[in-house]
């Protein structure tokens, strides 16, 4: 029996080494805090809203180009639009003590507790896009989603002639951005006595929503002549309900600039889409990141600039 034994404890205690040896240092997935203390680097999370949006996976990627310019480590979570499970997945950054979060709130407040908690626990927190509301950051990085709305605005005035018939499609309740851009926009339209606000409902930024919103809007108002949408994704839903209910001429005007959006103006079907750069403020992000975890200050608000594409 002991001969038998023998050989099988020590096959058992071989293979035992052979895989502690496969999890030595450094070799922890990538992305993994684990790794980041054994290389040294700095680690950085970046808690998105949604990764089901075309701005926000620019947002990502210039990120992630960055971090790997400055050898930063970069962990990225994705909420898909959900408040709790991004608070959630903050917490798991916390718990793998990162150096700095990068945050994209899909709701702005409801995020104030977990950015609460990181800071209390020497974190450096930054904002993109959307702004914390109830709770410091280090920094915001946006562009200005007021004079954004204002842009828009003043653009669909012009293109009505100073008058006509609207419908505004708002972004997520809660959001920052739904909320500024909304405010810059009623800061040019509110004041024309040859506006009507047909209806102002939110399609929560989503492409599919946008189209339903648009379609029960247009079943009660078939007199429009021109669309803001708060985003491009519910600017380009809109566009297929005005095209499937037969509407011409209505001016849409959208937010961000996408790529679809892009092409959608260049085709002659989107009027207009206000030009955010949103892998520049996932650059932007990485940057200031990384000189926060050197210690060194940083900007309150960091802004990136705005452009208007139209025909």
């Amino acid at each position: 029996m002991k001969r038998i034994l023998t050989p099988l404890m020590a096959g058992i205690l071989a293979f035992g080494i052979a895989a502690c040896s496969k999890q030595g240092p450094g070799s922890a997935p990538a992305g993994d805090a684990s790794a980041a203390a054994a290389d040294g680097k700095v680690t950085v999370g970046l808690a998105v809203s949604t990764l089901n949006n075309p701005f926000f996976v620019e947002l990502r990627d210039g990120a992630a180009a960055e971090a790997k310019k400055q050898g930063v480590n970069l962990i990225t979570v994705d909420a898909q639009d959900d408040p709790a499970k991004q608070q959630a997945s903050v917490e798991d950054l916390i718990q793998k003590k990162v150096s700095v979060i990068l945050i994209n709130p899909t709701d702005s407040s409801a995020v104030a507790n977990v950015v609460k908690e990181a800071t209390t626990k020497g974190i450096k927190v930054v904002s993109l896009d959307r702004s914390v509301n109830g709770a410091e950051v280090s920094a915001h990085i946006a562009s200005d989603n007021i004079a954004g709305g204002v842009m828009a605005g003043q653009y669909l005035l012009d293109k009505l002639g100073g008058k006509g018939r609207i419908v505004e499609l708002e972004g997520i309740a809660g959001s920052s951005a739904a909320r500024e851009r909304g405010e810059g926009f009623h800061q040019v339209v509110d004041k024309k006595e040859g506006v009507k606000l047909l209806a102002k409902q939110p399609a929560d930024f989503d492409r599919a929503k946008g189209l339903s919103v648009m379609e029960n809007i247009i079943q009660g108002n078939k007199d429009i002549q021109g669309v803001f949408a708060h985003n491009d994704e519910m600017a380009l839903g809109a566009v297929k309900a005005i095209q499937a209910a037969g509407l011409k001429n209505v001016a849409v005007v959208g937010f961000d600039a996408t790529p679809d959006a892009v092409a959608a103006v260049k085709a002659g079907t989107l009027s207009a889409t206000v030009q955010q750069q949103p892998a520049l403020i996932g650059q932007y992000g990485v940057q200031a990141a990384k000189k926060l975890a050197d210690g060194q200050k940083v900007d309150k608000f960091i802004p990136v600039p705005l452009n208007l594409v139209h025909q």
